[in-house]
């Protein structure tokens, strides 16, 4: 064991290959039947070792970090209590392209320009929402569906006035056994036994689009619910896609692109509805003139969708901006993966957290720091590796948070989103006029310091979604009707065509003949 520890940290260090390009053409984006390895010896070895040193890591990341809690710089929590938890916009039109990884982010990270910090936040609180809003009440019969529907959604997490709107919702299944992603009702009758409310896209504003420079779509991934336990039912196989070498995890492209004509809500993918959502979009608002760009943000699991999505986008839109914010997300691909995207020009910000250990799965080992072998091992089609520049956080850095071992709250988006918000620099102490609100941390962890007397996993319906009815019994409340799943509403509703209508100028139902 002491041999392979020594071996992975020699290792750690991480090279870039150097991009090769060449020309993509007829690209059509489908899972490929998965390749025999050339070598199963190497492949097996490889998966073994990796599955020895999970246990180990783990266990050396416990002893290593430190339980002391000096609150150095510890703001007066009654005075943080009345300041607002937002910063006043600024106009970004003018640094758009910069702010979004044109340059790599190269000397907008560390110190963390506060405009970037702003955007990082906004997109987070986009695929926290994904969270919120999840019905995972397994005595729910619409547990793993969305609380509301898509033209309330923002208005009833406090993100009304952040300047988009939800267009479409994304539903995802998969074809193989993933019991702790698929979140299901303990009912007989439910909305749907086969998929989940995985998403959404959403469009900037006038008002939004005139400060940040362009039209943006959004697309917003969840995570899973069980978020220390996803990497179990992941088998760590990489599955070729698209007409190259590259290669991704198969359950992660499984949940993407599934689809059967049994199911209510995936009789088309997650790929499908993305991708149909995503190309009326930017058709019609390049048809009036506008710039456009696409922003896909995720955590944990959400992170790798948000990847292949931007894969498979890059390839319909070559000129489209594209840009991936991802938080806690794990390796997706293999290095020919990462390459392909980097050629069409797909710019990924990485915020991890350093104590956090799903961005180091799968590929414990095995990973990116094995291309300084290539001359002796050649090209390793096997091997996985990260995509984009890394935002790395400490969770020492935050006088806010508890030392000590918390595998699930190092994980949560709330963590992120805190240290995120208070991060100068690697050099400097907690930001001390950090705006957002320390007690988010706690919704569904216990990360905060007592001191701050912020119960943990706070986050719930009142009353765990009980109400008193006229009798005084204590029932289920039936979600109102406009609230509840229909498939029908979500393919032909011609509410979102009037939508936007009104909101963006159309004269014509062009969003039906796309």
């Amino acid at each position: 064991m002491r041999a392979i520890h020594s071996l992975h940290q020699s290792l750690s260090a991480t090279n870039k290959l150097p991009i090769i390009h060449s020309t993509y053409k007829d690209f059509k984006f489908e899972a490929r039947p998965q390749l025999n390895p050339s070598n199963k010896k190497t492949t097996r070895l490889a998966e073994s070792w990796s599955n020895l040193l999970q246990l180990h890591i783990e266990t050396a990341i416990h002893k290593n970090l430190k339980h002391s809690n000096p609150h150095h710089n510890l703001v007066n929590v009654e005075d943080k209590q009345n300041t607002p938890t937002k910063s006043p916009k600024e106009d970004i039109s003018g640094k758009w392209r910069e702010i979004h990884g044109s340059n790599e982010w190269e000397s907008l990270l560390d110190p963390l320009h506060p405009w970037l910090r702003r955007e990082i936040v906004k997109y987070g609180e986009f695929a926290q929402a994904t969270y919120d809003a999840f019905d995972c009440d397994s005595f729910s019969e619409y547990c793993g569906s969305c609380r509301y529907n898509h033209h309330k959604l923002l208005d009833k997490l406090g993100l009304s006035m952040g300047g988009y709107k939800i267009s479409k919702y994304i539903y995802a299944m998969s074809q193989i056994d993933l019991p702790r992603w698929l979140e299901r009702s303990q009912l007989v009758d439910t909305w749907s036994k086969d998929s989940n409310w995985m998403g959404f896209v959403a469009v900037s504003d006038d008002e939004e689009s005139k400060r940040i420079g362009r039209r943006d779509i959004v697309v917003a991934w969840r995570g899973t619910v069980s978020a220390t336990e996803w990497y179990e039912d992941f088998q760590r196989k990489l599955q070729p896609i698209g007409q190259g070498d590259a290669k991704v995890e198969h359950g992660f492209l499984s949940i993407y692109t599934s689809k059967s004509d049994c199911t209510r809500y995936n009789k088309s993918s997650a790929s499908e509805q993305v991708m149909n959502e995503i190309t009326k979009l930017v058709h019609f608002f390049q048809s009036k003139g506008e710039e456009v760009s696409l922003t896909i943000t995720g955590h944990s699991l959400g992170g790798s969708l948000a990847l292949l999505n931007a894969y498979e986008a890059a390839n319909y839109f070559p000129s489209l901006p594209i840009s991936v914010i991802s938080f806690g997300a794990p390796r997706v691909g293999n290095i020919a993966f990462r390459d392909e995207l980097y050629q069409m020009g797909v710019k990924t910000l990485r915020v991890t957290i350093k104590q956090d250990f799903v961005p180091r799965m799968p590929g414990i080992v095995f990973n990116e720091s094995l291309q300084r072998f290539d001359d002796i091992t050649g090209t390793l089609e096997w091997v996985y590796t990260h995509v984009g520049v890394e935002l790395k956080l400490d969770v020492r850095s935050s006088p806010y948070l508890k030392r000590g071992f918390n595998l699930m709250g190092f994980h949560m988006l709330e963590t992120y989103l805190h240290l995120v918000d208070g991060f100068l620099s690697t050099t400097s102490t907690f930001r001390a006029d950090a705006k957002r609100d320390a007690a988010l941390v706690n919704k569904s962890c216990d990360m905060l310091i007592d001191e701050l007397r912020i119960p943990h996993c706070w986050y719930q319906l009142a009353n765990k979604g009980l109400e008193c009815n006229a009798y005084g019994r204590w029932v289920k409340p039936k979600r109102d009707p406009e609230d509840i799943p229909s498939p029908t509403a979500e393919l032909h509703s011609q509410n979102y065509v009037l939508d936007m209508q009104k909101d963006y100028g159309v004269e014509s139902l062009y969003f039906l003949k796309v």
